[in-house]
């Protein structure tokens, strides 16, 4: 639970942080990038809707398809080949600090006063987001509270889905495919719901962000798989990057793809939030 908040919180600065104008790299990136090196300093010390709408060119900027099709994949390769370096740094950072600094130590596990006084300071932690979001001002909602809200959940089907569909299949990590393709799907339905030519009320709004940054960032996970990719045999790791790939752009393109050539959504938000 406290992760999930501070990790939502965590990701929203860094997107505000790196979304200035005539920015080089999308903020996005950073985020995943950051995910994956503290994904890969843990796994040391221990022992797919930004492409889409480049194919769209939401952006309106004077270019044929073709330049479209190449952005989409260079968004595509960059992401992927920056988060597979970031976890590769992560761990070799960890496996230094082990060598050098650590002692090799055995941590016993902590006493049930411990685990139960952490477990009781989680949920308070967690509880606090409710609060939060009806008694800060309505112009937060959007921002940051209502993410809160929905960050749990959002961790809580990814570990589950890891846990019980992970095992199920030996060829890649079927729980952690699952999340990341209905984290998807979910975002795309949010992207389409908030284009709406009529714009649903400003508290929808808010709380449609916030399941997407809430829900759907912590549902879905670019550190993870980017540790399973490397961990995976070479056919089966390139293999579960095509499948991920490809399933989540036609996942997009079956649910904005109509809604865009009918005419029925606008391709930028059409969302008021309350300032």
């Amino acid at each position: 639970m406290p992760a999930s908040i501070f990790g939502v919180l965590a990701r929203l600065g860094i997107q505000a942080l790196a979304g200035y104008d005539g920015k080089s790299i999308f903020p996005l990136a950073w985020v995943q990038v950051m995910g994956c090196v503290i994904m890969g300093f843990g796994v040391g010390i221990k022992d797919p809707l930004d492409v889409f709408q480049s194919w769209l060119n939401v952006d309106q900027e004077p270019r044929d398809w073709f330049r479209d099709v190449i952005d989409g994949l260079t968004k595509s390769l960059f992401t992927l080949a920056l988060s597979l370096a970031a976890v590769m740094f992560g761990s070799h950072c960890a496996s230094i600090l082990r060598r050098r600094i650590l002692p090799p130590i055995q941590l016993a596990p902590p006493p049930r006063i411990v685990r139960y006084s952490v477990s009781v300071l989680g949920v308070l932690i967690y509880a606090a987001a409710y609060p939060a979001y009806f008694e800060l001002p309505a112009k937060f909602r959007h921002q940051a509270t209502a993410a809160l809200l929905f960050s749990f959940p959002g961790t809580l089907s990814r570990y589950l889905l890891s846990i019980y569909l992970n095992p199920a299949l030996s060829l890649f990590p079927l729980g952690t495919f699952t999340a990341n393709m209905f984290g998807t799907a979910m975002l795309g339905v949010f992207h389409v719901l908030q284009g709406l030519r009529s714009p649903l009320s400003p508290n929808a709004c808010a709380v449609m962000q916030g399941l997407a940054d809430g829900y759907c960032g912590c549902l879905t996970t670019v550190s993870t798989f980017a540790v399973e990719v490397v961990t995976l045999e070479e056919e089966k790791s390139w293999f579960y990057v095509v499948l991920s790939w490809v399933t989540a752009q036609l996942l997009l393109l079956v649910i904005l793809g109509p809604s865009y050539w009918a005419g029925n959504v606008n391709e930028q938000t059409t969302c008021v939030f309350i300032s």
